[in-house]
């Protein structure tokens, strides 16, 4: 069984309300729940059944809804931590040129209009880096890489505070990005 991690340090977190934040969190710990009760209904139901069938399609849903969400609110802190001169700023470099260019796309992509996650991805296999769109919670992912900094891009992360202005929201949460804890994720 899972247990909803405690986000509760980013409270007062500048550009995020705590009404925001405390709802955002409610919406996770909804995800964990579900992921433990579908963990629970699959023990119950026989292969081959229209039942088992769909519980395994939803829970990539509630599963990646769930850590998703952990990697979000784990890369974010009070103030934001600055990227650091190691690997990952060279490998940003790199693919992209500059930091300002994998910035530029990675904040255009989060504007970009729909629903789903911006994620800075690592490919272990040849070292590679993409910033990745993944629309909903579990279409999109390319296999095989590892996310190393999440931006939840679904109306609930933003509209309370900032409605339809989808890019202040981006730039609230670019200032609060906590570099260290997405370089160790490479």
């Amino acid at each position: 069984m899972y247990t909803a991690k405690d986000f509760s340090h980013l409270l007062g977190i500048t550009g995020m309300s705590d009404a925001l934040l405390t709802k955002h969190f409610t919406l996770y710990q909804g995800y964990v729940t579900n992921t433990n009760k579908l963990l629970e209904l699959l023990k119950t139901k026989e292969s081959g059944t229209p039942e088992f069938a769909e519980l395994h399609r939803r829970f990539g849903w509630e599963w990646n809804g769930m850590r998703l969400h952990e990697l979000y609110f784990g890369n974010m802190v009070k103030g934001g931590v600055a990227l650091s001169e190691r690997i990952l700023k060279q490998k940003i470099e790199a693919t992209w040129g500059t930091v300002e260019n994998w910035q530029k796309e990675f904040i255009g992509m989060g504007a970009m209009r729909g629903i789903g996650w911006v994620i800075l991805a690592h490919d272990k296999k040849d070292g590679a880096l993409f910033n990745v769109w993944v629309n909903e919670h579990d279409s999109g992912h390319l296999a095989g890489l590892t996310p190393l900094l999440v931006m939840d891009v679904f109306e609930h992360a933003f509209m309370l505070d900032y409605g339809l202005k989808r890019p202040d929201y981006i730039a609230a949460f670019m200032s609060s990005i906590d570099w260290h804890a997405v370089e160790e994720r490479i």
